[in-house]
């Protein structure tokens, strides 16, 4: 399975690049398919591209469920 995740951008690089972090992990994608990113904005991020902007209200939405998910596998009575 393959997820699309949202990340923040924290630097613009020449060439439609950018850097994102996801949790202290940061990354350079390309924003060739997004327009107008800036600083501090969420992008939907797969495969190494940029696919849309995502509201910072949704991104956290979407990224506190990954949080929850990653939770559970922690519990050892749901093995």
């Amino acid at each position: 399975m393959c997820l699309a995740i949202p990340a923040q951008v924290v630097e613009l690089r020449e060439g439609d690049n950018a850097v994102v972090d996801l949790a202290g992990v940061r990354k350079e994608i390309s924003l060739a398919l997004v327009d107008n990113v800036a600083v501090g904005d969420y992008v939907i991020v797969h495969v190494g591209y940029a696919l849309n902007k995502l509201d910072p209200e949704e991104a956290a939405k979407t990224l506190a469920l990954f949080g929850e998910i990653g939770q559970l596998g922690d519990d050892p009575t749901l093995h």
